[in-house]
């Protein structure tokens, strides 16, 4: 079973940089969206960045994971 889970980008350095989500800092390749910004919500998996969130969303389903 694959997971990715959004997190938010602290950091962009071209086409790499950092996330976190919940105290949690990842290194990511954002190389598979176009412009990164900070404070922008994103899906990670195995380290990339697939899609961008809606912080809403992004918020909503770390709470389902959080509850799990």
């Amino acid at each position: 079973m694959c997971l990715a889970v959004p997190m938010r980008i602290i950091e962009v350095k071209g086409d790499e940089g950092f996330v976190e989500s919940s105290g949690l800092k990842r290194k990511a390749n954002f190389s598979l969206i176009k412009g990164p910004k900070i404070g922008e919500y994103v899906l990670l998996h195995a380290g990339f960045a697939i899609e961008r969130v809606k912080e809403k969303e992004a918020k909503k389903t770390l709470k389902i994971l959080r509850d799990l």
